[in-house]
């Protein structure tokens, strides 16, 4: 496995939580963050593929042909957007 150098910058309070993380899990703080940081990787690009699935070939002109189903009416009380910011 090749390795790469990464100057990381954390906050104080960030790099304490996690080197007390790592000294409750018997890990050095450079093994917990990468630890972590493949984690996070894992979940975003396995949820990506999920949806990805989920969506199969759906475009977006299904989408717009289904909203184009919905009646025009007036919002319900309470279901209003909100004026806009200025």
């Amino acid at each position: 496995m090749s390795k790469a150098t990464y100057p990381l910058k954390l906050p104080n309070s960030v790099k304490e939580a996690a080197a007390r993380l790592a000294r409750r899990d018997g890990v050095s703080l450079n093994q917990w963050i990468a630890s972590a940081v493949a984690q996070k990787v894992g979940s975003i690009e396995t949820a990506e593929a999920f949806l990805k699935r989920r969506a199969g070939k759906a475009t977006g002109e299904g989408l717009a042909a289904l909203l184009d189903r919905v009646p025009s009416r007036a919002a319900e009380p309470g279901d209003e957007l909100p004026p806009p910011r200025r």
